[in-house]
């Protein structure tokens, strides 16, 4: 896409959007609806709201369009999203760090996760993969506890970046557990994975996404996974909880909110909509290929989820100092 490509689109919406004066609810969707998102072209969360967003699009009879707004860990996306008009022609696709997390890591952010949106729908979960590379002795989590304990500050972890799920869940593991390690901080989940493949670090909870591949080719070696729940993803790997640190949970979530005030009607709608798209075969095969359990259900799911992630995320990063970068 061209750079002068690039530029227009908000001035695009500014015609489509905001031009066209208020719809009732009753007539809704009758424009392009915006899908804003807090990450670059490229990554997961962008793979999963483009898939989406084709679906929803062809549900709704208008375009659904994805709207990539990166930086400061999708805070600039949600506050864009949080003082946008609540009539339906804004959704955020958020994840834990923008509706649960950061209200705790930064020190100021532009919107409150709670207040200023609505729910919509939890869309799906995706489990974080704790791997080690393979010169590692231990072949499970029990083994890895002990490694860490005959050896404390020798092993390395490869954080994806402070605040993100892969670093609390590291600082979660080092609470629970009763561990000492070295936390390498890296620009991203990419960075990170290559230093455990190089053996640079000695292990990770990385995204399943970004480790699939490896796991496969014998690259790292698995060992557990982060939800409280085995995952229909990888049924084959025991949880960190059963396998050594009961009542350990961190995962990856995303869920669709918008702005607060938006009529009941309209949330319904696009409620039924995710739902039915959740619901098909392909979408389903689609998330679960990017490591996605799929949730739906009712916006009062996502708003409960939301009420208990972000007091429990809040402790995690008091007790451990994480402060975003």
């Amino acid at each position: 896409m061209s750079l002068r490509l690039r530029l227009s689109i908000p001035a695009v919406f500014a015609v489509l959007v905001l031009g066209s004066g208020p719809i009732p609810a009753a007539d809704y969707p009758a424009r392009p609806i915006r899908f804003v998102l807090g990450f670059a072209p490229g990554g997961a969360s962008d793979t999963m709201a483009r898939t989406v967003a084709t679906r929803l699009s062809e549900g709704l009879g208008q375009p659904v369009v994805v709207d990539n707004r990166a930086g400061a860990g999708g805070n600039i996306a949600a506050e864009i999203v949080a003082r946008s008009a609540p009539d339906g022609y804004t959704m955020l696709l958020g994840n834990n760090g923008i509706l649960a997390i950061n209200v705790s890591l930064y020190p100021k952010i532009g919107f409150d996760p709670v207040k200023d949106f609505a729910p919509v729908v939890l869309i799906a979960s995706q489990p974080n993969i704790l791997v080690v590379n393979p010169s590692v002795t231990a072949d499970s989590v029990k083994a890895l506890i002990a490694l860490a304990k005959s050896k404390p500050g020798q092993l390395n972890y490869a954080s994806p970046g402070a605040g993100t799920t892969g670093h609390l869940a590291a600082d979660l593991f080092k609470s629970m557990a009763g561990v000492n390690f070295v936390v390498v901080p890296f620009k991203g989940g990419g960075p990170a994975v290559l230093a455990v493949l190089s053996g640079e670090c000695q292990f990770i909870f990385a995204t399943a996404l970004s480790v699939q591949p490896q796991i496969k080719a014998g690259k790292v070696r698995a060992l557990a996974v982060t939800t409280a729940r085995r995952s229909p993803s990888f049924p084959e790997l025991p949880t960190v909880a059963e396998a050594g640190v009961p009542g350990f949970d961190a995962i990856t979530w995303h869920g669709v909110v918008v702005p607060a005030r938006t009529p009941q009607a309209v949330i319904a709608r696009l409620n039924r909509e995710f739902n039915k798209l959740l619901q098909t075969a392909d979408m389903r095969e689609r998330l679960m290929t990017l490591g996605s359990d799929i949730i739906g259900g009712e916006p009062k799911q996502l708003t409960d989820y939301m009420k208990v992630e972000i007091p429990r995320w809040a402790k995690v990063i008091r007790e451990s100092g994480a402060k975003a970068e």
